[in-house]
Parts: structure tokens; C-alpha cells; sequence
């Protein structure tokens, strides 16, 4: 059986064509966050505390979970899957936004942002999978484009898509290649607004991290700035980090969890290892240079949380702003508005505060995973981490 997108297809090559945002809504609210687990962060966030609370933003999943027991490559077992994130919702790929990418450590891959940071835009939506399925993705939302009639805002048939990457070979057949073209159409045909589904689904599905089930997790502030308020939202995919190294608001989490470690048999089991991938969305009216400035910010977050970005971690962020549609028509002049810098503090405040809380979201989301070789990936228990909240008196009663 195959899991697609939080529900089940009986056969594999069976497409599923269901309602999945009016599913992905519903599963959103099912799960604790980890605000209801009594977490402190700092600053306000958004209705949804997610990525879609920034208008317009849309986010898709296809989840693939199949096969048990002894890797068989190009069988299974299979836990991987695609995620979308759609600037302009349906509007993305015509309607281009400023953006800027950052990457603390590039031992990773997020194809496109070559042009990204030639052209001061994305165009298009961001999809996020696993390493080596990178390319068959970047093909697919080409052929999607080229299917559904959509030429570039110039009017020549050509595409730079964006496609990021982390590595689930721990829990996944990453070498047997079963993220297919119409898994990456999926996530982009079911993409949508409101609650957003989070751990172990989409491109998260088989990641782990600091030794933990990692996967999706998102999160939103409310930025109050002299010239106007504004929203600030993450999306990511957490895949990084070692057990020893973990903290949350400030309490030394792994050393206080040490137990079950996923790669405590693993002759790299004390390494700093894996990658993460964060988008950064805002309403604010921010160009290439000031969006490439909210993307370093991600990092700070990221440190909060004890990473150390190590050698072999592909830590790469993007950022846009849904402010100035149309500001990428090429037969007018553009008329801009643009936040001074010396407005930004707000908006770096919440994007360093939204990357802390999603990573924590992504963890408090995700489930137990059994994957290739019966490799075990334990999620956060929820208990122990509010009993080593308690004992630093960090805990919100």
C-alpha cells in the first residue's frame, strides 16, 4: 500500500485525484503543536502559525510510505515524497516575486538559484524532496508548465525551477527512484492555503533530526513595523543536526533525552550530519538584496535550536515577499514599494523566532518510523521533553 498525501492508495500506480487540502486542513488541527505542549517562544504569531498566513501562499504534499524489512533497491522500503510551496498560490508561475537565497553549509542542493540571484525573482513554486530525486522533480514542474500552457512572464518556453533537497537514505530506498513526475504534479495540483501538515509528510516524510524523526514543520510571527504591519512565515524540512547538540528554549533537550538515538549504531553516530531547507515568505514589501538579508537570518534561528551548521550539512535558505505583483512584467515599468532597511529589524526578529518554532513543530509532528533495514527513528517524546522543560523551569503551564 502507498500513501499518498496523508491518504492511502490500494495501488501503486493508482493516482490519487482526491480532495487533499480539505485533508491536510483537518490533519493540521489533529496533532499537538509545540506551543500545546508548553514550549515558550518569543514574539506573535499569525491565525494559523504556519507559512499560509502569509496571503496567497500554498503548500502541497505527496507523501510516499510503502514496504517493510530488508532494503531491496528499486522495491522499497519507500518513506519519501515531494512538498510544494506556491508563492502566488495558482497565480506562481506568472506572476514572479523578489527573492533572495543564503546557504550557511552547501553540502546540499537547491537548483535555480543561479537565476534567483542574477534576476532578483522566483519564478514559480519552491519543491522540496530528497537528494537524489532532485532532477526528476525539476523535470516535472517544467513539463507541468509546459502541459498546462504556461510560458514565462518574457514569453519564451524556458524554466529554472527551484528544487531543494535533504538526505533520507537512513528510513528510504534512495536509490531506487520512486518519486515519479506525477508525484511532484500532485503536490503542486493539491497545494493550498490554511493549516498546513506537518512531520512526517511530503519531501519530510523519511528525515531525521538530532536523532529524532524530523520532517515538515512551519510557523508564522506577526512583524509590527513604523511604516506598517506585516506577516513573516517558514516552511521547512529539518534533517540536520546531532542529539548532544539539541536545545529547546534554551534547555539542553539531548543531553537530558540521550536514549534511542537514530544513528547511535552508526559509526558516524556522534557526527553533526544531515541538512535542512527553509523558506522564508512575507507580505513585506522587500526587494532581491533585503529578501537575501532575511534569509541569512535563518540561521540565527537555526542556532538557537544548538545547530552548528556542521561539514556535512547542505543548510540552504530562500526568502521571497508576495508584495509588488507584477513587478516582473517585462513591457512596462515597474512601480515599487520597498520597506527601508532601517525598518527590517522586526522582520529579521520574526524570521530568526518563526525558523526556531517550525524546527520544534516539525519535531513535536512527527511520528515513530520504521524504514529500510528495520532502521528505527524514534520521535520527541512528548512527555520527556515537557518533564526537561519543567525541571529548567521552561515550561508554559
Amino acid at each position: 500500500m502507498r500513501r499518498y498525501a496523508g491518504f492511502c492508495c490500494v495501488s501503486m500506480m493508482f493516482y490519487c485525484a482526491a480532495a487533499a487540502s480539505g485533508f491536510a486542513q483537518q490533519e493540521g488541527h489533529r496533532k499537538p503543536r509545540a506551543r500545546d505542549l508548553g514550549v515558550p517562544f518569543d514574539g506573535t504569531p499569525g491565525p494559523l502559525n504556519a507559512i499560509t498566513d502569509v496571503a496567497g501562499v500554498a503548500v502541497g504534499h505527496t507523501t510516499l510510505i510503502s514496504g517493510e524489512g530488508k532494503l531491496q533497491i528499486g522495491k522499497g522500503p519507500v518513506r519519501t515524497g515531494v512538498t510544494a510551496v506556491l508563492p502566488r498560490g495558482k497565480d506562481s508561475m506568472m506572476n514572479p516575486v523578489f527573492a533572495g537565497w543564503w546557504s550557511v553549509n552547501g553540502n546540499g542542493e537547491m537548483t535555480g538559484t543561479t537565476w534567483v540571484e542574477e534576476s532578483g525573482f522566483l519564478e514559480g513554486p519552491v519543491m522540496i524532496t530528497n537528494t537524489h530525486s532532485v532532477g526528476v522533480v525539476r523535470d516535472a514542474v517544467i513539463q507541468w508548465r509546459v502541459e498546462h500552457g504556461e510560458p514565462d512572464p518574457t514569453g519564451y518556453w524556458w524554466s529554472l525551477p527551484v528544487v531543494a533537497e535533504t538526505w533520507d537514505g537512513w528510513l528510504n530506498d534512495i536509490n531506487g527512484f520512486h518519486v515519479k513526475p506525477e508525484h511532484a504534479w500532485h503536490a503542486i495540483d493539491t497545494a493550498h492555503g490554511g493549516a498546513v501538515e506537518e512531520g512526517n509528510v511530503g519531501g519530510g516524510t523519511g528525515m531525521i533530526c538530532n536523532g529524532f524523526k524530523g520532517g515538515i514543520g512551519t510557523s508564522s510571527r506577526k512583524a509590527e513595523t513604523k511604516l506598517g504591519n506585516y506577516t513573516v512565515g517558514v516552511l521547512l524540512q529539518c534533517n540536520y543536526g546531532s542529539r548532544k547538540n539539541l536545545r529547546i528554549a534554551g534547555a539542553p533537550i539531548g543531553l537530558e533525552i540521550p536514549e534511542d538515538d537514530a544513528y547511535a549504531d552508526a559509526s558516524f553516530a556522534q557526527e553533526d550530519r544531515g541538512s535542512i531547507i527553509v523558506v522564508v515568505a512575507t507580505d513585506a514589501p522587500l526587494v532581491a538584496h533585503q529578501l537575501k538579508r532575511l534569509a541569512r537570518r535563518v540561521s540565527l534561528g537555526l542556532g538557537r535550536n544548538g545547530s552548528i551548521s556542521g561539514n556535512g550539512s547542505g543548510d540552504i535558505f530562500l526568502a521571497f515577499s508576495t508584495a509588488n505583483s507584477g513587478a516582473a512584467k517585462p513591457d512596462s515599468l515597474a512601480q515599487l514599494t520597498m520597506l527601508p532597511n532601517d525598518q527590517m529589524n522586526p522582520l529579521f526578529e520574526a524570521t530568526v523566532e518563526t525558523t526556531e518554532e517550525a524546527i520544534i513543530n516539525a519535531m513535536v509532528a512527527a511520528e515513530t518510523m520504521t524504514g529500510i533495514e528495520n532502521h528505527k527513528v524514534i520521535a520527541l517524546p512528548h512527555d520527556k521533553l515537557r518533564a526537561v522543560l519543567k525541571k529548567y523551569n521552561r515550561l508554559v503551564q
